[in-house]
């Protein structure tokens, strides 16, 4: 500089510029007083910014430094990755030399087609097989067959075999000794789980005997001490509609159970701890899902510690979650299982399955089965974030992070309190048996459908932004809930798509959509941001929006409305304009409207809304029947939409 100023960012010779150094330091407080000041004028306070899980945890919009150490003053550090209390990962170098396992599950019945898309997978970067075997997949006779060609060396396989699991576990370690692997380097986990069988059928008897499990463990525990046996499924609680500590509480407690069946049959802890592999679910909630692989690790922590043998960490297994994925315009599931893997993958998981952005489209068997394509790019959603995206290059990338760090131990404590009430009852099968588990889970569900059927969780392509030229599927569909006495299956877009599937039917039938003419007041730019809404909230029912035509910017005339209504073939209709063309013409449109035949007239705005002082006025008015508004019960206005047309449930 020519007149010798120093520069604005101090600079040191050994350590580069040191950036904002010109700035006093910001204080928590001056943040505060910017948002105030921004939400003074929404009239909120900063009590809005903060939303609550379904786990009765608060999510701030900032995080510091002072809320890194978690919940109360006795929250214990997260530690270093593979060392109690494992937080922070279950190995000491993460995943970093061979990335996390790529697991990829296999449902069909036919062997040859298994076979063929098993090596597909091998060849494509999948490390390890999940296999369903037994009722609704592989026979058990056919389990060879299936395996034809598969290095088993190298390729663990995971079963999934319901009540068949002895028979399904002798028939693959037989398929082990027939290439010659020795007793000693079988990995992979036989995947018996009477608990999960009975939380998702109700059934009894053989398929819930957890000590004949047992005993089968610790036959094969002498010979195969690589070899994993049991599972501690969380996916039948979660897709029953639990939360992440109601599911993570459900899984340890069924861990427990077993690690308590294998100590009396002869296990010490450390082993028989070594043979359960928990399976969970990860969801598009990117930074809870991350939390939740972290916060499990710890509970598990905490029991083994108690029982032992502290140096025992869980095994995870990832699965994006089942329950998230739509029938409707399913190429968005691609989005959701990408956002769901790289959760589980910072989270610490061990092995991730992603499922085919299809796998809700069709029933159990062979016009079901996710396709070629389908399965590469599941497969190809895990190569990019581990290959290219280098992902598991740093062990718990998440840590570290004060917002991350105090969400995972909030979500721990929760968990235990959910795994310690189960403890309480007398035990998961108590529980199960009560059905207090059940229906601790349903009052979870009901919330979440209740911000669901008023979008305040949304569903990309369903609940919002759908595609009415979206051709219905021609799968068949698997039955949404699970066979009596078990816990239902759900998914989150079910109730919405079942109202596409009326007007679909309804479409095939009469060759047109059941519609809803949109009544627009005033001049385009003060209707068309209501019209906008009015359209997007119609379309999640299938149903078509009309508009009145025109000149495009013109204001229609309430004669040139009716008029247009009663060409549009449809019996309900929309207002849709600014405070001010409310107040000016809602309450005479609306009164016309229902004078040429209008069974219903909705009107986009809160009841109340109004441009003058009297909000009373219009919007309040006789002839408008009804609102649509951001919050309002979307699911409950599209059914009564549709019912009213006479629309076929």
């Amino acid at each position: 500089m020519s007149n010798g100023a120093e520069p604005a960012t101090a600079v040191d010779a050994d350590t580069g510029p040191a950036l904002g150094a010109e700035f006093d330091t910001p204080e928590r407080q001056d943040w505060e007083r910017l948002v105030d000041r921004v939400l003074e004028r929404t009239g909120r306070g900063r009590d809005s910014l903060v939303t609550t899980t379904d786990d009765g945890i608060d999510l701030h919009p900032l995080y510091t430094a002072d809320d890194a150490d978690g919940t109360d003053d006795t929250a214990p550090s997260a530690g270093f990755p593979g060392l109690p209390p494992f937080v922070r990962g279950a190995r000491p170098d993460g995943a970093v030399l061979a990335g996390w396992d790529v697991r990829a599950r296999h449902d069909g019945r036919d062997p040859a087609a298994v076979n063929e898309a098993v090596l597909a997978d091998l060849d494509g970067g999948v490390t390890s097989l999940w296999l369903r075997v037994g009722e609704d997949g592989l026979p058990v006779s056919a389990l060879g067959e299936a395996l034809r060609e598969v290095r088993l060396d190298l390729a663990p396989v995971v079963l999934d075999a319901g009540a068949d699991y002895e028979a399904a576990g002798r028939a693959l370690l037989a398929a082990h000794r027939a290439q010659g692997v020795p007793d000693t380097e079988v990995a992979g986990n036989l995947g018996a789980d009477p608990i999960g069988l009975r939380a998702r059928t109700g059934g009894e008897g053989k398929a819930g005997d957890v000590t004949a499990a047992a005993s089968l463990t610790a036959e094969l525990a002498r010979r195969h001490p690589r070899l994993a046996t049991l599972v501690a499924d969380g996916l039948p609680y979660h897709g029953a509609g639990g939360s992440d500590a109601q599911e993570i509480g459900a899984a340890v407690a069924t861990a427990v159970a077993y690690l308590r069946a294998l100590a009396d049959a002869g296990l010490d802890v450390a082993d028989a701890a070594a043979r359960i592999e928990f399976r969970l679910a990860a969801t598009t909630d990117q930074f809870g899902t991350i939390a939740k692989f972290r916060a499990a690790r710890r509970v598990w922590a905490r029991v083994t510690e108690a029982s032992g043998a502290p140096e025992a960490a869980m095994r995870q297994h990832a699965v994006t979650s089942p329950a998230m994925l739509t029938r409707r315009d399913p190429e968005v599931n691609l989005l959701r299982t990408t956002v769901a893997c790289f959760a589980a993958g910072t989270g610490g998981a061990d092995a991730v399955t992603v499922l085919p952005f299809d796998s809700a489209l069709g029933a159990l068997g062979t016009l079901g089965q996710p396709d070629q394509f389908s399965r590469r790019l599941a497969r190809n959603t895990q190569a990019i974030l581990l290959e290219e995206s280098r992902l598991a290059a740093v062990i718990d990338p998440a840590g570290g992070s004060w917002y991350v760090e105090a969400r995972t131990d909030a979500l721990a404590h929760a968990a235990w309190d959910e795994f310690t009430a189960i403890e309480r009852a007398g035990g998961i099968e108590a529980e199960l048996e009560s059905g207090a588990l059940a229906e601790r889970l349903a009052h979870t569900r009901r919330a979440r459908a209740h911000r669901i059927a008023t979008r305040q969780d949304a569903i990309t392509g369903v609940s919002e932004f759908p595609n009415l030229a979206e051709p219905p599927s021609s799968r068949s569909h698997p039955p949404e809930q699970a066979t009596a006495g078990g816990l239902p299956t759900v998914r989150y877009a079910e109730d919405f798509e079942r109202l596409r599937d009326r007007s679909d039917a309804h479409l095939a039938r009469h060759g047109s959509r059941p519609a809803v003419f949109l009544a627009t007041l005033g001049p385009l730019a003060q209707h068309t941001a209501r019209t906008g809404f009015a359209t997007n909230l119609f379309q999640a029912g299938g149903i078509e929006p009309v508009e009145p035509g025109g000149a495009r910017g013109a204001e229609a005339t309430t004669a040139e409305l009716v008029g247009a209504f009663a060409a549009s073939g449809t019996t309900v209709a929309c207002l849709c304009g600014s405070d001010t063309a409310y107040a000016e013409s809602a309450d005479e449109v609306a009164s016309a409207l229902r004078d040429a035949g209008a069974t219903s007239v909705l009107l986009a705005g809160r009841p109340g809304t109004a441009g003058s002082s009297d909000s009373s006025d219009s919007t309040d008015s006789t002839a408008v029947t009804g609102h649509v508004y951001t919050g309002c019960d979307a699911l409950a206005v599209l059914t009564g939409i549709l019912d009213t047309l006479g629309v076929a449930p």
